[in-house]
């Protein structure tokens, strides 16, 4: 493999270090804006890990850039897997939909069959009427695990399609109701059922 590495030097330079480049980036980038994401939600664990193998991966991706200042090829390279980096760290996140958020919904129409079909499934609101620039509302808060996100936004395009839909994260949260998550059923929790039993 090295000597053939060796005879192709083009295919060395120009296809193969620049494409080794943009996975390197690709994969620390990406881990940096989870990163990021995790600092900012207080996840004091995780984010120290990730930060690691994100230096880790981008101390080789320079250093190879470093070795080959005159290949222009790996400075596309470098600013591509930059790009796509962000680009699939934003994915990851949202496929792993961590943390919390407010949503606030404004509606003009009555918000009572809204409010019990979000009560339904066991997610915590809290309602007030007010005033808008067209007259009488009803405003609906609610702090939701992300994941639930899109369940709520559907009950409102079912029951209120014209609501204004407001999302932010949240950082932390103190209390509340929320819906309980079933409790994971591990090999040993399986055990201790099992023996509880035939006492």
């Amino acid at each position: 493999m090295t000597e053939f590495l060796s005879n192709n030097q083009f295919l060395t330079m120009y296809v193969l270090m620049p494409l080794a480049i943009v996975i390197a980036r690709i994969c620390d980038v990406s881990i940096g804006t989870v990163r990021i994401i995790l600092v900012s939600r207080g996840m004091k664990l995780f984010a120290p890990i990730l930060g690691f193998f994100e230096v880790l991966i981008w101390l080789v991706a320079i250093s190879q850039i470093m070795q080959n200042l005159s290949n222009w090829v790996n400075y596309l390279a470098y600013a591509t897997g930059f790009a796509l980096g962000n680009y699939f760290g934003m994915m990851v996140e949202e496929r792993l939909a961590m943390g919390m958020v407010v949503i606030r919904i404004i509606t003009q129409n009555d918000a009572d069959k809204l409010i019990e079909a979000i009560q339904k499934n066991h997610i915590g609101t809290t309602s007030l009427a007010a005033r808008g620039m067209k007259g009488d509302v009803r405003l609906i808060f609610s702090i939701i695990k992300r994941k639930d996100q899109e369940l709520i936004l559907d009950l409102v395009r079912k029951y209120n399609p014209g609501a204004f839909v407001s999302i932010s994260d949240v950082r932390t949260v103190k209390e509340g109701y929320f819906p309980k998550a079933a409790p994971e059923k591990t090999p040993f929790s399986r055990l201790m059922n099992t023996s509880l039993k035939r006492k």
